[in-house]
């Protein structure tokens, strides 16, 4: 629940309803007009954790927390730091931490390259990326929103179909963008961060960080969108003279926590 009409939401509630995910905003809301009765909740999940925690959702949480009886608390979360390990603490009674796969933090399915390009000259190499892979899913990551529609103009230029995911979208919107993506009728997304977060698209071929990460750990949650299961991904990076600093970032976050078995491959443009 969120982003779109309530309406509809209010009738399943009175309806009834087993599972509820929801935004805090929208919940607190409902529960305030009395369509939302959570007495009778036994688990609470936070997904994507650390990002809410890390963004301030602290006070929410313990005011949700303040309306539940006596429940079972989950955090999810692809990383997590140490600071945002203990805010999470704070907030349960004997924690425990369960981690699958610590030292493998990334998809060995995933093959990792970066190519030392300019700024200005990035939108030629994706163009001709995506021109020489016809048909393939390509998930292209930016920094902000307007980045992501110049991107997008860009190809349009080209006549190459793109589409974006951004803050700016509506939900409605995005749930068509994500639809069209996910069942092949337009190949390319262009998203940032924010909003790539719980991405779940199967067949991606390829993540493009067009720009790379403000933070190295992003980095893993970009990547993570391509080689899933069985499957083999790659992953692209355009890296300018500018971002080598985030660069070695990103490449000493791996040696740290693979212990140097996942490379990022330097390619030639």
């Amino acid at each position: 629940m969120g982003g779109v009409d309530e309406a509809p939401q209010i009738k399943q509630l009175e309806e009834g309803i087993d599972v509820l995910i929801t935004t805090p905003g929208r919940m607190f809301d409902l529960r305030s007009r009395g369509h939302l009765n959570l007495e009778e909740t036994g688990i609470l999940v936070l997904d994507e954790a650390d990002h809410m925690l890390a963004l301030g959702f602290i006070r929410d949480i313990r005011d949700v927390v303040r309306y539940l009886p006596r429940h079972q608390t989950l955090f999810f979360s692809a990383t997590i730091h140490d600071d945002i390990k203990d805010l999470a603490y704070s907030l349960v009674r004997n924690p425990i931490r369960i981690q699958i796969s610590p030292k493998d933090p990334v998809s060995k399915n995933v093959d990792h390259a970066v190519a030392f390009i300019g700024m200005d000259d990035k939108r030629f190499f994706l163009e001709r990326m995506i021109k020489e892979n016809g048909g393939k899913k390509i998930l292209v990551f930016v920094r902000t929103k307007v980045r992501a529609e110049r991107v997008h103009k860009a190809m349009e230029r080209v006549g190459i179909d793109t589409l974006t995911i951004h803050g700016d979208k509506e939900q409605e919107d995005r749930l068509e963008v994500m639809d069209k993506f996910r069942k092949g009728e337009v190949n390319i997304l262009i998203a940032t961060d924010l909003s790539a977060r719980g991405i779940d698209i199967p067949g991606v071929h390829f993540v493009v960080n067009y720009d790379l990460p403000d933070v190295a750990e992003n980095y893993v949650h970009r990547v993570g969108r391509t080689g899933r299961g069985m499957e083999r991904g790659h992953a692209y990076s355009f890296c300018a003279d500018e971002e080598k600093e985030i660069l070695e970032e990103i490449e000493e976050f791996w040696v740290r926590k693979s212990g140097g078995l996942i490379s990022i491959r330097r390619i030639i443009p």
